[in-house]
């Protein structure tokens, strides 16, 4: 008969730093958030707005929500309330020229009920970012640009999610006053 094999002290502290951890409800960020609370959505934004289809990609690839084209048959319908996107000037250089611009997106939305009750008071996103600038570099600062917007709107619809997840729905069977 051989003796067991004594184990190291590490894989012992591993093991019950790995046990508290998984016990304490730890999730890795984006691990079961985006559930919404309600089993149908409405979207009242054109097809081909951006917000529409990362939302609707989110909506579908997170939870058992449904989104339906009929507003008046949706548990909550989102509504874009303001959607302003602008680029200024942060800084110049000594003969003038633009070194940096800042991108802003501010962003205002709310959530109602198929009847048109609030059941999100309308909220509002301002995200921005700075970007370098260089004549000599034109086309590579034009995609970067573009590259920034999409990572604004991803993390735009990131906190929307988040926001929407943490509601709760109101019981249809009480009224408003």
């Amino acid at each position: 008969m051989r003796p067991l094999p004594r184990l190291p002290l590490r894989f012992l502290l591993a093991l019950l730093v790995a046990a508290l951890v998984a016990g304490c409800g730890f999730h890795l960020r984006g691990s079961g958030s985006g559930q919404l609370p309600y089993k149908t959505m409405h979207i009242a934004l054109p097809e081909t707005a951006e917000v529409r289809i990362w939302l609707e990609r989110y909506i579908k690839a997170t939870g058992d929500t449904r989104l339906v084209d009929d507003p008046k048959a949706a548990d909550a319908v989102f509504q874009q309330l303001g959607d302003n996107r602008q680029k200024t000037i942060l800084s110049v250089n000594a003969q003038g020229r633009v070194r940096e611009y800042r991108m802003q997106l501010n962003y205002s939305f709310r959530l109602v009920d198929g009847k048109g009750r609030e059941i999100v008071a309308p909220n509002r996103i301002a995200l921005s970012r700075d970007i370098s600038f260089d004549d000599s570099s034109v086309l590579t600062k034009d995609i970067e640009e573009g590259l920034l917007w999409r990572d604004m709107n991803n993390d735009l619809v990131n906190q929307i999610m988040r926001r929407l997840s943490l509601t709760k729905p109101k019981d249809p069977e009480q009224e408003d006053d």
